[in-house]
C-alpha cells in the first residue's frame, strides 16, 4: 500500500472485515456460498474415503486374504468412489455457474453504493480517486471484495482436510511397534511423538508463512500496478475505439501510441519490478516454501516406514498413515497461508469499506410533495450562495430568483459563470451553502428527496443512452405507453427518424447488443434524451443546451415549436446561443457567480452597458461575418 510503515493489520481484524465482506456477498448470490461450502466438503473428504478403504483393503491382501472380505472392501471402494465423484460432479457443476456471474454480480454492491450516494460525494474528485483505487486493485491482482470470496474457497476444503486428517492419524501414535522390536522401541515414546508433531506443526507453519511473506510483495507493487493498469485502461484499447480511429489516422497517432504504450506499461514484464522480484526476494520465498513441504513429507514417510518395519501396522496403514498425514499437512499449510492473505487483503478492504462506509450527509426529508393538477408549484431562490465541497471561492453569491408558474426562463453566461451549478441546485443535487431554496414557501430539505426530485424533468449536457431499445430509452422503463413514446420522440423533432426505423420504437440503439442496432447522431441522440425529459412529465423541464448538438435547421424546429413541447411546465433552459432566448419570457444573465441581470431579451438588448448586450452584439457580429463570407 501507499503507506508502508502504518501498523500491520492484526488477524482478529482481518478475519472481520472478511467475514464482513462474505456478508456483502452472501445478500446477493447465497447459491455461491452454499455450492462453494458443499464442493470444499466433498473435494476434501474424497481423498480420505479412498485413502481408508484402500488401506484396509491392502492390509487383507497382505494378512488373510479372504475372498469375502476382499470382496466387500472393493465394493465398498468402487460404490463410494462413485457416489463421491458424482456428488463431486453435481456440485463442481453448480459451483461453476454459480462463479461464472460472480464478478459481475458482486459489482453490484459497488453499483448500489454509488446510485444510492449523495450526488455531492460522486461528483467529487477524492470519492472517484477512491473508487478508481479500488478497481485498480481489483483489477490487478483481484485484491478487495472478490479476493475475500477466493479466501472462502481455500478455507472450506482446508477444513475438513485438518478434520479429515486428524481423524485418520491419530492411530499412528497410538498403535505401540511390538517389544520383539529392540531397536525402534524408541519410537514408542512419548519424546518421539512430540517431536514429530512439533516438526509437523512447525512446517505446517513455516511453509505457508513463506508463501506468505512472497506474497506480500503484491501488496508492496500495488501503487505501481494501479498506475500501470491506468495506463493500460486507456492506450492498451483507444486503437479499438471507433470514435478515435479518424483522428488517429489523421495524425498518424497509431505508431506513436504503440511507442508510448511499449515504454510505459512494463509493469509485469522481464525488465519490471515484479519480474525482479519474482527472480529474487519473492521467488527464494516460494521455493523456500516448497522445500519445508518435501522435507516433511520425507520426515513423515520416515517415521511411518520405521512404525510400520517395527510391526506396529500393516502396509495398507502406511498408505493410510502417509496420505492422511500429508493431507493434514496441506490442510493446515492452506489454512494458515489463507490467514496471511487475509492479512494481506484486509487492508484493501480497509480501502473498500471506505467508500462503501461513506455516510449520506444530505437530510433526506419527511415531508411529501404535494400532487398537484394544476402544477402550482413556485420554486423560488432566496439569497443562495454554495461553494463547492474543498473550495474556499463561492460558486455562487447571492442569488435571489423566483420561478414564475407556467413561465420560460433562459439562464445564459460565459462559461464558469455558475449556470450549471444554479441548476444543480434547483434540482437539489446539492444543497446550499448559505440562504434558502423554497417550494411553495416551503424549504426544500424538509421535502423527501426523492419526492422533490420527481418534480423535475432534465436533460443535462452529459445525459446517456443506452443500447436498449428505443422505447425503453425514452420511457427509462421496460414497461411504457407506446403511444405516448411516439408522442413525445414527435415533439422532439425524431418523429421522421422514427418513420424509418424498421423495428420502431423496438429498434435497438446503437450496436454493443443487437448486430442491426441502429446507430444515432449526437443531435439524435439529443432529441431522444429531450422526449425522454417530455415522458416523464413533470411540472419543470429542464434544459442544458438542449439543441448544442443539432444543426441549424433541427435546432430551429425545436425553438419554433418549444411552447408546444413544454406545454403548461415551467421551463429552465441554459444556452450559449443567445438567439433562442428571443422566445423566453425572461432571461437571467449569470457573471462570476452572481445573476448581475434579469428580463426580457428585449430590455436586455437595449441596456448597452450590460452583459447580455455584450454577448449579444459579440454573436450577431459572428453571424453577420459568416452570412458575409457565404
Amino acid at each position: 500500500m501507499e503507506n508502508m510503515n502504518k501498523k500491520k493489520t492484526t488477524i482478529c481484524a482481518a478475519i472481520k472485515r472478511t467475514v464482513r465482506a462474505w456478508k456483502l456477498f452472501w445478500k446477493i448470490m447465497p447459491g455461491w456460498f452454499v455450492a462453494t461450502f458443499l464442493k470444499g466438503i466433498f473435494s476434501a473428504i474424497t481423498p480420505y474415503v479412498t485413502i481408508w478403504f484402500s488401506a484396509r483393503l491392502i492390509n487383507e491382501l497382505a494378512g488373510g486374504r479372504d475372498p469375502m472380505v476382499l470382496r466387500h472392501y472393493v465394493i465398498w471402494i468402487l460404490a463410494s468412489s462413485a457416489v463421491l465423484m458424482l456428488a463431486n460432479a453435481v456440485f463442481e457443476r453448480w459451483y461453476k455457474a454459480e462463479d461464472c456471474t460472480m464478478w459481475s454480480r458482486g459489482n453490484i454492491i459497488y453499483m448500489q453504493k454509488l446510485l444510492n450516494m449523495d450526488f455531492v460525494d460522486i461528483d467529487s474528485q477524492s470519492v472517484y480517486d477512491l473508487y478508481m483505487q479500488i478497481m485498480q486493485s481489483q483489477n490487478c491482482a483481484a485484491w478487495g471484495l472478490m479476493e475475500s470470496l477466493s479466501l472462502l474457497e481455500s478455507i472450506v476444503p482446508a477444513i475438513f482436510q485438518i478434520i479429515g486428517g486428524i481423524g485418520l492419524s491419530v492411530s499412528l501414535f497410538s498403535t505401540m511397534v511390538p517389544d520383539n522390536s529392540k531397536g525402534l522401541l524408541f519410537l514408542n515414546s512419548p519424546l518421539s511423538i512430540i517431536v514429530i508433531v512439533s516438526a509437523l506443526m512447525l512446517a505446517a507453519a513455516a511453509s505457508p508463512w513463506c508463501a506468505t511473506k512472497g506474497s506480500s510483495y503484491w501488496s508492496r507493487f500495488t501503487p505501481q500496478a494501479r498506475f500501470e493498469n491506468r495506463f493500460l485502461s486507456f492506450f492498451g484499447f483507444v486503437s479499438t475505439e471507433r470514435k478515435r480511429a479518424a483522428d488517429l489516422r489523421m495524425y498518424e497517432q497509431q505508431e506513436n501510441v504503440c511507442n508510448v504504450y511499449s515504454l510505459r506499461n512494463n509493469a509485469f514484464g522481464p525488465h519490471s519490478l515484479m519480474a525482479k522480484w519474482a527472480r529474487g526476494p519473492m521467488g527464494l520465498w516460494r521455493v523456500a516454501s516448497a522445500a519445508i513441504s518435501v522435507l516433511l513429507t520425507g520426515v513423515i514417510y520416515l517415521f511411518v516406514c520405521l512404525k510400520a518395519y517395527g510391526g506396529a501396522f500393516g502396509l495398507g496403514s502406511v498408505t493410510q498413515y502417509i496420505g492422511a498425514i500429508t493431507t493434514l499437512f496441506i490442510g493446515i499449510s492452506a489454512m494458515l497461508e489463507t490467514l496471511g492473505n487475509m492479512r494481506i487483503n484486509a487492508e484493501f478492504l480497509e480501502t473498500t469499506y471506505e467508500l462503501i462506509d461513506m455516510p449520506n450527509r444530505m437530510y433526506q426529508g419527511t415531508l411529501t410533495t404535494e400532487k398537484r393538477n394544476d402544477r402550482k408549484y413556485e420554486v423560488e431562490f432566496r439569497d443562495v450562495s454554495f461553494k463547492y465541497p474543498g473550495s474556499d471561492s463561492y460558486a455562487l453569491r447571492h442569488v435571489n430568483m423566483k420561478f414564475k408558474i407556467g413561465s420560460r426562463l433562459a439562464v445564459v453566461g460565459m462559461n464558469g459563470s455558475g449556470k450549471t451549478t444554479f441548476i444543480k441546485l434547483l434540482c437539489r443535487l446539492y444543497d446550499p451553502t448559505e440562504g434558502q431554496i423554497l417550494l411553495n414557501g416551503i424549504d426544500i430539505r424538509k421535502y423527501r428527496y426523492d419526492d422533490y426530485i420527481s418534480i423535475f424533468s432534465v436533460v443535462f449536457q452529459d445525459f446517456k443512452l443506452f443500447s436498449l431499445p428505443l422505447g425503453q430509452n425514452v420511457a427509462a422503463s421496460r414497461n411504457y405507453d407506446a403511444e405516448r413514446v411516439k408522442d413525445c420522440l414527435v415533439k422532439a423533432g425524431f418523429g421522421d427518424k422514427l418513420e424509418h426505423m424498421p423495428n420502431g420504437l423496438d429498434a435497438y440503439l446503437y450496436k454493443d447488443i443487437d448486430k442491426e442496432g441502429v446507430e444515432i447522431s449526437g443531435g439524435e441522440a439529443q432529441k431522444i434524451a429531450i422526449a425522454r425529459a417530455l415522458y416523464k412529465d413533470a411540472p419543470f423541464i429542464v434544459l442544458d443546451e438542449p439543441t448544442a448538438a443539432l444543426d441549424p435547421v433541427a435546432e430551429a424546429e425545436i425553438y419554433e415549436k418549444f411552447n408546444d413541447i413544454a406545454g403548461d411546465k415551467t421551463a429552465i433552459y441554459i444556452s450559449h446561443r443567445l438567439s433562442s432566448c428571443k422566445f423566453c419570457d425572461e432571461i437571467a444573465v449569470f457573471h462570476n457567480g452572481e445573476v448581475i441581470q434579469q428580463g426580457t431579451h428585449e430590455s436586455l438588448v437595449a441596456d448597452e452597458s450590460g452583459k447580455y448586450y455584450e454577448l449579444w452584439n459579440a454573436q450577431a457580429q459572428y453571424y453577420a461575418e459568416e452570412q458575409a463570407d457565404e
